[in-house]
């Protein structure tokens, strides 16, 4: 395995703006109900792990994670932060959480690329099947519950729909589609071990499936370099 380290390193993170209040909470809600919602400079993670936090603070997949403890990805949070004043921006809104996780969470990690399985996300035979997005807010919303994976971003571009998708996937995701401006996506599928047996239409669809039939687009397997989050410190927050 190929590795090369980065010279950067990520503890106190160089964020310029903070939250202006924020709540840390244990949670012990169902395990198959999580979240995390943003928008208005608002950001609402519900029955996260810390593992998930992080994936969506630095747009990884959760192969790009390595080491840290046992309870990164066991135990539960509720995470409720706000802005001083509404942002419409979901990568201003990230790195501040970035900044949050190293405070309440004391994490300092370190950035290695290394050669992995992935996933390719290139354009389908048929075409893409993708709603343009007019300039404006970026938001992104997901979720995973008994109904299956939903994943609703607006005002996307195509690196960024796949780090996203690469949070719900079993490997990261490399954008090979060549596509350029910004989309809005709105993809479900239930996740394999969920599925019907029958395949129940678009309901019961898989990964695979479903991002063809509803965004013209698909996902093939192959090796490429992956930048990856080596965890070096981390703690247990106080509840406030």
């Amino acid at each position: 395995m190929a590795v090369c380290v980065s010279g950067a390193v990520y503890g106190q993170s160089a964020v310029t703006r903070q939250f202006e209040v924020a709540s840390v909470k244990p949670s012990n809600a169902d395990p198959s109900s999580s979240g995390i919602n943003t928008g208005h400079g608002r950001l609402d993670a519900n029955n996260v792990t810390l593992k998930r936090c992080i994936m969506g603070a630095y747009g990884v997949g959760p192969q790009q994670i390595s080491g840290g403890p046992d309870w990164l990805e066991s135990d539960r949070f509720e995470i409720s932060a706000k802005a001083d004043q509404p942002i419409n921006d979901d990568a201003v809104l990230m790195v501040m959480l970035q900044g949050l996780l190293a405070e309440r969470f004391k994490l300092v990690l370190h950035r290695e690329t290394r050669t992995l399985p992935a996933f390719v996300l290139e354009v389908a035979k048929s075409g893409p099947k993708l709603e343009k997005a007019e300039p404006g807010e970026a938001r992104t919303n997901t979720s995973t519950s008994n109904i299956g994976v939903i994943i609703a971003a607006h005002n996307a571009d195509m690196n960024s729909f796949a780090r996203i998708l690469a949070r719900k996937t079993d490997l990261p995701v490399v954008n090979h589609t060549g596509l350029e401006g910004i989309f809005n996506f709105n993809l479900h599928w239930i996740p394999e071990g969920a599925r019907p047996v029958d395949g129940g239409a678009m309901g019961g669809a898989s990964l695979f499936t479903a991002i063809q039939e509803q965004l013209g687009l698909r996902l093939r397997s192959q090796k490429a370099p992956v930048e990856i989050l080596v965890i070096d410190h981390v703690e247990k927050p106080s509840e406030n």
